[in-house]
């Protein structure tokens, strides 16, 4: 014997069909994050912030000026060329340090018996300091210049006595 379907589903028209799939289409649509999602204000809250550096080198506040003022000078200034210290043997400095005039007044202080600021002791002692060094680079010895100094003052005192 043949079963019949005693409950079979009548046909969709063509009518509901294309209403079922409107509604299937519309939930689909409204699946995913709404649009616009990266633009709202909501999703920026959730966010944590993080400030973001502005570059320095980037615009000023500063105004400047489009015409040219004769009262503004050019901030660059031109750089002269250093004057090189000349080279001078050691017999020329050391004429150079027993002609200095300031050295003269210091050492006629200390002969004196005054007392010299620092920077007087200072200078007096790194003059000094460089005559030792440029004598001991000629070989000159300091020896030398007292006995002949001795023999000026012999010859000075015995002219006196006679």
């Amino acid at each position: 014997m043949l079963k019949t379907k005693s409950k079979q589903k009548p046909k969709k028209t063509r009518q509901e069909i294309n209403e079922e799939s409107w509604a299937l289409k519309r939930k689909r649509k409204h699946k995913g994050l709404p649009s616009g999602s990266r633009f709202n204000n909501e999703t920026q809250k959730n966010k944590p912030t993080t400030k973001t550096v502005k570059d320095p080198r980037i615009g000023s506040i500063k105004p400047i000026s489009l015409i040219a003022d004769e009262s503004v000078k050019s901030t660059n200034k031109i750089k002269q060329p250093k004057t090189q210290k000349l080279v001078l043997s050691p017999e020329q400095e050391l004429e150079q340090l027993e002609n200095d005039p300031k050295l003269e007044q210091l050492l006629d202080l200390v002969e004196s018996g005054s007392q010299l600021t620092k920077e007087q002791q200072t200078y007096l002692d790194t003059k000094l300091n460089r005559i030792d060094e440029l004598m001991q680079q000629l070989g000159y010895s300091v020896d030398d210049f007292e006995d002949e100094e001795e023999k000026q003052e012999d010859i000075v005192s015995l002219l006196k006595r006679n």
